[in-house]
């Protein structure tokens, strides 16, 4: 289990660097308005008129950096440094949570899968932690096999890792819908542009991170197995 310790832990530095470094960006840029002085709710509120979406909600969410649209409910939740905020960060997220309102509205294949993937995900998530807590306390040993095991794990981090690729272009496409919004109406101008696209490529490097790590355990326990068999 050393190599499986040893890539958790790599990736899980990767991480806090890079959500650390979203953090800063995020924090700067929050610190400048932009010409437009919309708020975050007013862009979300502009932008899903530009693209004709009438049926989803800009509502307020509680926290930082947990901004998310939900399809089940049509409504895009907007954390509170966001919701009211001027700042060029606020246009940034908010635009960005609207880029995935806009890809349901559209029936974006990707985003239709990664829908799909979501329950499936989450049970694969919870089986690896049983199954990961079992191999450890050596629960099972004499009556699985280590390679049934084994390959067990390989497929519950083949779905994990199947859902963070699948993620990867929602995210990137979501961020071009709101980059290209935010060009093309003048809400962001200039350096206000930039470091919006600053902000943005901080935030899908995070989800890039994720999809190396699933990726990498998924390969992990693929080639484990095979040496096993």
């Amino acid at each position: 289990m050393i190599g499986y310790m040893v890539i958790m832990g790599v990736f899980t530095l990767a991480g806090m660097v890079l959500s650390g470094k979203l953090k800063s960006v995020f924090n700067k840029y929050s610190q400048y308005g932009t010409s437009s002085g919309m708020t975050g709710k007013e862009v979300a509120e502009a932008m899903l008129a530009h693209y004709g979406v009438h049926d989803v909600q800009v509502v307020p969410g509680k926290g930082s950096l947990t901004d998310h649209y939900n399809p089940q409910t049509k409504t895009i939740a907007l954390s509170e440094p966001v919701y009211g905020s001027r700042s060029i960060s606020a246009a940034a997220v908010a635009a960005h949570e609207c880029g995935h309102a806009v890809q349901h509205a559209t029936s974006y294949a990707m985003l239709g899968m990664r829908s799909a993937l979501v329950p499936v995900v989450n049970f694969s998530a919870k089986a690896q932690q049983f199954l990961m807590m079992g191999m450890m306390m050596g629960i099972g040993a004499g009556f699985v096999s280590p390679v049934l095991m084994t390959g067990i794990l390989a497929a519950t981090f083949g779905v994990t890792a199947l859902f963070s690729l699948v993620t990867l272009p929602v995210e990137f496409d979501a961020s071009k819908r709101a980059l290209a919004w935010l060009d093309e109406t003048g809400t962001t101008q200039g350096a206000e542009y930039d470091g919006a696209k600053e902000a943005l490529w901080w935030a899908a490097m995070t989800y890039v991170s994720s999809a190396l790590m699933a990726l990498a355990m998924f390969l992990f326990f693929a080639l484990r197995m095979v040496g096993n068999d």
